[in-house]
């Protein structure tokens, strides 16, 4: 019989690196109204410990009413030469992120699994990049209020 491999359940130091760097991160809810999965490209992201993830988002996104109603999540991550997904229970800390100029919620999942999910017999060669396509000074500041508030 073969061996039952274990199932990761914390992240390593290289998937916090990965996650406390500007990753695209892709966020898997339940939709509230249709019980469909949904996909969501999210940014601000941080994982403050081994066993935590955080996230932020505009307080009026659909993405807060479904956590609401549904708290398993999954968020994709693509990077380290593989994709993960990285399944929890989230939990929205707080609907309104206090001393950031917009009103956005922020959402902390537990970590109860981590799958390899990259298909068999290949590995990432170039990890996804992005850049904002607005004021740079600017997402700058907001960058750093957020990530300063979310980790409070």
């Amino acid at each position: 019989m073969a061996k039952k491999t274990e199932i990761p359940t914390t992240l390593t130091g290289e998937q916090q690196e990965l996650l406390n760097a500007e990753t695209l991160v892709l966020l898997s809810t339940v939709d509230t109204e249709t019980k469909i999965p949904t996909v969501n490209a999210i940014s601000w992201v941080k994982a403050p410990s081994e066993s935590k993830i955080r996230f932020s988002v505009s307080a009026s996104s659909r993405i807060v009413a479904n956590v609401k109603d549904n708290p398993g999540v999954t968020l994709c991550v693509i990077g380290l030469e593989t994709v993960y997904s990285i399944v929890g229970k989230g939990t929205i800390l707080t609907e309104k992120l206090e001393g950031v100029a917009m009103p956005l919620a922020n959402i902390e999942v537990d970590i109860s699994a981590i799958h390899e999910s990259m298909f068999w017999g290949a590995k990432i060669v170039q990890e996804p990049t992005f850049e904002k396509t607005y004021d740079l000074e600017k997402a700058k500041a907001l960058d750093e209020q957020v990530y300063a508030a979310m980790l409070k």
